[in-house]
């Protein structure tokens, strides 16, 4: 794991640089594209405002498969073969045909970097002039830059819509230590009137959280009052905005990954595997052209097709997500139940994990372990 390297206030080192790929953001998406860029010989930065693996962003939850494709294995606290769903008049055990993992954060962005071949240093971005990359510390020049710094889109072209305008989600956990069996959700009004709770176990630790989908209505307070109705500590706060609609994957010469790009996915607010997903395109579209056999054009005409391909499926599950809370709870409760059939949820869940599938992982090349520096 890289440390630090410069000094913190008026004695923090300069940056000014040049450099073959900037990529903006340390987290998920962020590491995927440095990972497949590992052993391509270019002169590959990774920023951030934060130390990899520093501040954990959301319950940390994936398909197991995932971890296994990606050798993050690791990373991977505790297994979950069901699902619960609780409404106010009924609960649901839905039996998966694969399983769900939750994950340490830092572990994870860890194992991952360390797939990796980059330099990396702490800086805050600011914005961008063309392909000049302004920080705290001073101006990157790349070839080729990335944005993978979540929902803000430092880095695009004009003013970014702000919340609570804009197609955001906003969600919230607490972080006790206490342990579970299950990975459960609810669907209930008395928390938010669109959107839902949750409770991940994650080995020594709950993670229990309420999101809405409408980012007018706070979820502090009903995150607290789940939280103390399953006999939680109210402790180790975590917020973040949630995207729930694409947005365009490249504008203006750069290209966008993860929460930057939209690519959160609706209705379940799931980013993680589908930022690593994303990434792992993108990286693979960067590497044919610093391989020589790809434009940037066309690099960035294919990468912003691929993600856009996908707006079907993103659509369905946003007019899912708008379509929940317009149901009656009596009947919701008993849409639920109809849907526990093996044959229904089989069909149903691995058309979800479809949308950004593990096997993906398996079509790239193998990074080559390089270390990480810092410098």
């Amino acid at each position: 794991m890289p440390r630090r390297a410069t000094k913190r206030g008026q004695d923090r080192t300069p940056l000014e640089r040049d450099c073959d790929v900037v990529i903006c953001g340390a987290s998920f998406a962020g590491l995927a594209v440095a990972r497949e860029l590992s052993g391509s010989g270019a002169d590959v930065l990774v920023i951030d405002r934060y130390e990899i693996g520093e501040r954990q962003t959301s319950a940390c939850g994936i398909p197991t498969a995932w971890l296994e494709q990606l050798n993050l294995h690791g990373a991977l606290q505790q297994t979950f073969g069901e699902l619960l769903i609780h409404t106010p008049y009924t609960t649901v055990n839905y039996r998966l045909p694969w399983t769900f993992s939750t994950f340490d954060y830092r572990t994870l962005c860890g194992l991952l970097a360390e797939q990796g071949s980059f330099t990396f240093e702490t800086a805050k971005v600011d914005g961008r002039s063309g392909r000049t990359v302004h920080t705290d510390r001073g101006e990157i020049r790349a070839t080729h830059v990335v944005d993978a710094l979540g929902w803000r889109r430092l880095l695009g072209a004009g003013e970014n819509i702000q919340p609570p305008d804009a197609l955001l989600s906003r969600g919230l956990e607490v972080h006790p230590t206490g342990s579970g069996r299950d990975m459960e959700i609810w669907i209930d009004r008395s928390y938010v009137p669109a959107g839902y709770g949750w409770s991940f176990p994650a080995g020594e630790e709950l993670r229990i959280g309420v999101g809405s989908f409408d980012p007018r209505f706070h979820v502090r307070e009903p995150t607290e009052r789940l939280a103390t109705e399953l006999r939680a500590e109210r402790v180790r706060y975590q917020g973040n905005w949630i995207p729930h609609a694409l947005r365009p994957a490249t504008e203006d010469g750069v290209f966008f990954a993860g929460d930057s790009a939209g690519h959160c996915l609706p209705l379940t607010a799931e980013g993680i595997r589908t930022a690593l997903y994303f990434g792992l395109a993108l990286g693979r579209e960067l590497r044919e052209v610093l391989a020589g056999r790809r434009s940037s054009d066309d690099a960035l005409e294919r990468y912003g097709a691929f993600s856009a391909s996908h707006a079907t499926a993103y659509r369905w599950m946003l007019r899912c997500q708008r379509l929940v809370p317009r149901v009656a709870p009596r009947l919701l409760a008993g849409s639920l139940r109809a849907m526990q059939g093996r044959r229904f949820l089989d069909w149903a869940f691995n058309h979800y994990l479809e949308v950004a599938h593990p096997r993906f992982v398996a079509t790239g090349p193998r990074p080559s372990g390089l270390a990480v520096t810092a410098s």
